[in-house]
């Protein structure tokens, strides 16, 4: 316990791991511990967009949407593997936001965040475009315009896996169990919950981004009273086949004022989503409600011509969104933006604590962050994520056709929709994780749905991934794919992996 760190983060999803890797860039020597897996929690239940968030101007939210909509083009050049742009389609319903708003609107979208690449709003002839073909008869008219869609558990993960290049120290299932300050620093006790080892870590300073579990660190480790700072809103999706063979996605108003999106997902599927609700229970716990379902379905077959039924669901997710707490009266209202509070007594270690926030603008807040951290610790570099490539992401952001050619053209044996699939995941480190195979047969087991040996020992060696669960549904998303046979042998084949890191270790 002789080293002392200069920042400790708790917390593994997005806001954790942009922190991490921001500090690591600028020198600043940093301990992440995160008690589940990486983007476990709130950053892989995410409705999977980078966008300004429209209905926020509904809000007056204009500061957080200008600078959402900023990041847009910052972060698909920086990572054109994992994040690309999408047309959304935003069909005009009689009775609801009247038309001049919503053009307003995308007026508004359109200007105050300096689009470059992204193409402008234009307004539809549902007759005639083929993105009237999915829906119903009573929408005439709809609005396109520009966001991007992103892998945000694999965004997650890379921002981690940089951190960690870089120098950081990241440990996934790793709890803090308690927090004391010592002589000017803190000394926080870390449980590894597979093992049940413990040890002592000594920080300057610790950052709080634990997401749902924020009050609980500074109540449980920390040891503050009577915590209150955020408002946990469940949101949950569904995912069906595909409604629709449009790349474009869908923006659908409801009748009770809240909106939501159906999105082209994993190629085979489209995605539907999301719900806002206050949410009262445990966050490790939370899961889709029967209610939750039954709107999501209503909602969309009030738009689509082939209603969407509970039996056609194949898959749900559902997670809670730690927002600040502003006292608005509903859950849809309440403020995305994020809140960073220093609590610094005289003389005794200081913690910053993160309340709120949404991916779009994870690395602007991890620059806010360092900016604090800048004023506690003193100045080791300077801010440099913006035009820096997440690991993979060293591509042209319009070159990722280009990028698949040159994959399959290095690895003949790759059949397209593989290469693609790869390049989408691990983007120029694809060639790392396929190494010198010169067939599939060379690349070990086939688990199923082309999800290979070679490519499950790089996620395990290289992205902290432990259990199948990890893999199947963070990294790959090929869980969609595998049957449950499938995913027990590569449950078997992880745990095996993790004995070998185990004993390896000790």
């Amino acid at each position: 316990m002789d080293e002392i760190h200069d920042i400790f983060v708790i917390g593994g999803g997005i806001n954790g791991c942009g922190i991490a890797r921001d500090a690591a860039g600028r020198g600043y020597s940093v301990f992440l511990c995160e008690m589940n897996d990486l983007a476990s929690g709130t950053s892989s239940g995410s409705t999977k967009l980078i966008h300004g968030g429209l209905r926020y101007l509904e809000h007056y939210e204009f500061r957080l949407v200008r600078e959402s909509l900023m990041e847009r083009e910052v972060l698909w050049r920086n990572a054109p593997h994992i994040i690309w742009p999408m047309r959304f389609v935003l069909p005009y319903a009689e009775g609801l936001r009247p038309a001049w708003l919503i053009r307003l609107g995308l007026f508004l979208y359109d200007h105050i965040g300096g689009r470059k690449e992204l193409p402008a709003t234009k307004t539809l002839d549902m007759a005639v475009d083929a993105s009237g073909k999915p829906l119903k008869n009573l929408f005439k008219k709809a609005f396109e315009y520009s966001d991007c869609w992103v892998n945000d558990a694999r965004m997650v993960v890379l921002n981690a896996r940089d951190a960690a290049d870089r120098g950081a120290t990241v440990r996934t299932r790793a709890k803090v169990t308690g927090a004391r300050r010592d002589n000017g620093h803190w000394v926080i006790g870390v449980e590894n919950s597979r093992t049940r080892r413990t040890e002592e870590v000594r920080a300057r300073l610790i950052v709080n981004a634990a997401g749902p579990w924020v009050d609980h660190v500074l109540s449980a480790a920390v040891g503050q009273n009577d915590v209150h700072n955020v408002r946990l809103v469940q949101g949950s999706h569904i995912v069906v086949p595909k409604k629709f063979e449009d790349p474009r996605a869908y923006f659908f108003q409801n009748r009770d004022g809240r909106i939501i999106f159906a999105i082209p997902y994993e190629e085979d599927y489209t995605l539907i989503g999301t719900t806002d609700r206050d949410y009262e229970g445990d966050p490790n716990a939370v899961v889709i409600s029967d209610s939750e379902i039954d709107y999501l379905c209503d909602a969309a077959s009030e738009y689509f011509s082939q209603p969407v039924k509970r039996e056609d669901i194949v898959w749900t997710y559902s997670a809670v969104r730690p927002l600040y707490d502003d006292g608005a009266a509903k859950a849809q209202e309440a403020t995305r933006d994020y809140v960073l509070k220093a609590e610094n007594p005289e003389g005794a270690a200081p913690i910053v604590n993160i309340f709120g926030g949404k991916i779009t603008t994870y690395r602007r807040l991890s620059e806010a962050m360092l900016e604090k951290v800048e004023a506690l610790l003193g100045r080791k570099g300077k801010p440099w994520t913006a035009s820096a490539a997440l690991p993979g992401g060293d591509f042209p952001a319009k070159g990722f056709d280009a990028q698949v050619k040159k994959l399959k053209d290095a690895y003949p044996f790759l059949d397209f929709v593989h290469a693609r699939r790869l390049t989408r995941l691990y983007g120029t480190r694809a060639k790392t994780v396929l190494g010198l195979a010169k067939s599939n047969a060379d690349l070990g087991r086939n688990f199923g749905a082309d999800l290979y040996e070679a490519e499950v020992r790089y996620l395990a060696e290289n992205e902290w991934a432990v259990t199948a669960e990890d893999v199947l549904w963070r990294r790959t998303k090929r869980g969609l794919r595998l049957t449950r046979e499938q995913a027990s042998v590569l449950e078997e084949f992880m745990r095996g992996l993790a004995n070998t890191h185990t004993a390896a270790a000790e």
